[in-house]
């Protein structure tokens, strides 16, 4: 069996440099959509079901993505085509999604007695927009997994974190950038503000540039090399392909272990993209009305604190990157984390608010650094390496739609909080409820057996 080649830095850096644009659309859709149909007249309540979109669309895309990729040989390559096209939809989609409540669509005649035609064709774009940023997000993972050693995996995913979190940082902060510059913070009713649309379109030319810089620098194995730099058996490759059921039952158990950490984790991150725009209203500008110019500045905030919390995760991937003892520094980070979570029910002050995330950080910082790298390494010579990771991805999809779903019920059955006379959704206790999530994710990292 012929062993990987070490990769140069920058062998390894332009494995991943797409992923900080992608990473940036991902920010401005984790950032803005709950702002967005906040706009177009979501209520509270009800908030939460608009994210069920994007992490079922991953849950279909992903392993398929991986399951066709890992069959898929051309001239440009097995994952590379998915990557691309998943990319140019996105910077399409990036394009119209801001802009549907801009486009003179009927905002009051309700389609079939549920959402208006505004409020459809957000939905609509955000289906398109969630398919094409995971279609193009998953081949990053399986690059790695593909083409680099086991010595320098580490490294590579630390890459990887990087370029995700500065992708964020950017992503993040734009709406405020583009609001201190001068771009209109402010719209009419139901229609979003340019600072948010210049923001989704300078993103989407950014996503596509990045993507071309990897598409041109990357070139990927052929069959056999491929074959044997992965220790797949040429007995293993003649076989008949199996199903992902059968693939399910031979996983390894750190497959499942790891996957339990991810639904308390990932649950405990839909609720943060899903309420944090109501808390820091409420609690650090005292309102909740979507129409104020208060609720656009706490959301302009919003990003600057997701920004901060990609900082955090930055200096937080050096720390954990000296702890020798994985399964301690995977569930450090992942408890303060959940403290961070629940420290933002009880601040009232937007810088203070800093430091609530920089927890945060900390916590985002593990779930990109441990979970790939512990799961990749479980399946090094099982084959069908894109397979399992699509599949993995169910571990992240799944506790969204599940807390997605859950989300307006549990608001509805928790003690009220009070904006002025009036009592409104408790969107602050909601991020209590992803600290407390997190924390369980902490402890169910010692559940994980390494190989």
């Amino acid at each position: 069996m012929k062993q990987k080649p070490d990769l140069k830095f920058w062998g390894l850096w332009n494995l991943s440099f797409g992923f900080f644009g992608v990473q940036i659309a991902y920010a401005l859709q984790s950032a803005n959509i709950s702002r967005i149909f906040a706009t177009l007249g979501a209520d509270p309540h009800s908030l939460s079901f608009f994210w069920i979109l994007p992490p079922l669309m991953g849950m279909i895309v992903q392993p398929l993505v991986g399951k066709y990729s890992d069959k898929t040989w051309c001239r440009w390559g097995r994952r590379i085509p998915y990557l691309f096209l998943g990319a140019a939809v996105a910077v399409a989609v990036m394009c119209l999604l801001p802009n549907a409540g801009s486009l003179h669509l009927d905002n009051t005649t309700k389609i079939w007695g549920l959402v208006s035609a505004t409020m459809l064709f957000g939905l609509v774009m955000l289906m398109f927009l969630d398919t094409s940023i995971n279609m193009a997000m998953q081949p990053f993972k399986m690059l790695v997994g593909d083409m680099v050693n086991e010595k320098q995996k580490k490294l590579a995913y630390s890459i990887q974190s990087f370029l995700c979190n500065a992708g964020s940082v950017v992503g993040f902060i734009f709406p405020y950038f583009f609001t201190w510059i001068g771009i209109k913070n402010e719209a009419p009713e139901g229609v979003v503000p340019d600072s948010v649309i210049w923001s989704f379109y300078v993103g989407a030319a950014i996503l596509i540039a990045c993507v071309i810089y990897t598409v041109s620098k990357v070139k990927e194995w052929n069959p056999q090399d491929y074959a044997e730099y992965n220790q797949i058996a040429e007995e293993t490759k003649k076989e008949d392909e199996p199903g992902m059921v059968q693939l399910l039952i031979k996983a390894p158990a750190a497959f499942w272990q790891i996957g339990l950490v991810q639904f308390f984790c990932w649950a405990a991150f839909l609720f943060m993209w899903t309420y944090t725009n109501g808390c820091v209203s409420l609690n650090c500008w005292g309102t909740t009305d979507v129409a104020s110019g208060a609720y656009q500045e706490a959301g302009n905030w919003v990003g600057v604190l997701y920004a901060v919390q990609a900082l955090g995760s930055v200096v937080w991937a050096v720390v954990i990157s000296k702890i020798k003892n994985t399964k301690l520094g995977y569930s450090l980070s992942l408890l303060l984390g959940g403290l961070g979570f629940i420290s933002m029910y009880f601040v009232h002050d937007q810088y203070v608010l800093f430091g609530s995330f920089l927890l945060i950080g900390c916590g985002w910082a593990a779930m990109l650094a441990y979970p790939f790298a512990l799961l990749t390494n479980a399946l090094t010579g099982k084959g069908h390496m894109g397979t399992y990771l699509g599949l993995f991805n169910c571990a992240i999809c799944l506790p969204q739609i599940i807390a997605a779903i859950l989300g307006g019920f549990i608001i509805k059955i928790l003690p009220a909080a009070t904006e002025g006379a009036t009592t409104v959704p408790n969107q602050p206790l909601m991020m209590a409820l992803a600290g407390v999530l997190l924390i369980c994710g902490a402890a169910s990292v010692f559940g994980i057996k390494e190989k």
